[in-house]
């Protein structure tokens, strides 16, 4: 039969069991980093990650027998006025070839509208959209806790795996028309590969500037392709908290077992 003071150390050693457990559990949610993005009813996606640069984040579902891809695009912009953006480019992995969907708002008492441009130099965009190469349909945009949510869904060719993808946040919008973004690391490196099956995001080959090393004012990422940032990707630093996490439970259930 347990001692009393056996009977009065496992009610402690359950508590501390369980803190240990809920804060494994938090580490993993943080290492995910885009699991905790709530959406309206009616958008769910298959796939997500929480993207290297700017904060942002990516959900998506994509049919590869189709090449249906819906995506849901998470950033802050750079302030409250400011534009968010992400883009395939199917020609290379900078700004210039970029097919991009871009969210904005004239005012901040107007609604967020979607814009599509096809990046085809270096020039400011306007404040109307151009025809991309990817059929857009269900463009929509909202707010909420400062972030701006681009929504849309993009005709692929069937059968695709991979995309280069370019994302990007500006502070101001001057007539309807997106305002440059800075040229920070954070913005120029933003862009990458993407996985449609969700498998792996991977950033591309360092190249050199095509620009010479300036970019032009719009949208997208810096004129020559950028490193990769040598972070760990989303899902290994996910898989790392959930080993931890397993840990965790199997230390306390074994401290249980002696106490």
């Amino acid at each position: 039969m347990a001692s009393a003071t056996q009977q009065h150390r496992r009610p402690s050693a359950l508590v501390l069991a369980v803190l240990l457990a809920a804060t494994a559990m938090r580490a993993a949610a943080a290492a995910g980093g885009c699991e905790g993005d709530k959406f309206a009813a009616g958008r769910s996606y298959a796939h997500c990650v929480a993207l290297p640069h700017l904060g942002a984040r990516l959900h998506w579902t994509y049919d590869p027998k189709t090449g249906s891809l819906s995506v849901a695009f998470v950033a802050k912009p750079a302030s409250p006025s400011g534009w968010v953006s992400w883009a395939i480019n199917p020609t290379g992995d900078e700004m210039k070839g970029a097919q991009a969907l871009l969210a904005l708002r004239s005012s901040a008492a107007s609604a967020y509208v979607v814009s599509t441009y096809n990046i085809t130099g270096y020039a400011p965009l306007g404040p109307k959209s151009t025809a991309i190469a990817f059929k857009p349909t269900g463009l929509a945009a909202d707010e909420a806790a400062g972030e701006i949510r681009l929504y849309g869904k993009l005709q692929l060719p069937a059968g695709t795996e991979t995309v280069n993808h370019i994302w990007q946040v500006g502070s101001a919008v001057n007539g309807g028309a997106p305002v440059k973004h800075a040229f920070d690391k954070d913005n120029t490196e933003a862009k990458g590969k993407l996985a449609l099956s969700g498998a792996a995001v991977v950033a591309p080959a360092p190249a050199p500037d095509a620009a010479g090393g300036s970019s032009p004012a719009g949208k997208g990422g810096s004129g020559g392709a950028a490193p990769s940032s040598g972070k760990p990707s989303a899902a290994e630093m996910a898989s790392t908290a959930s080993a931890l996490l397993l840990m965790v439970l199997a230390l306390a259930a074994g401290f249980l077992a002696i106490v």
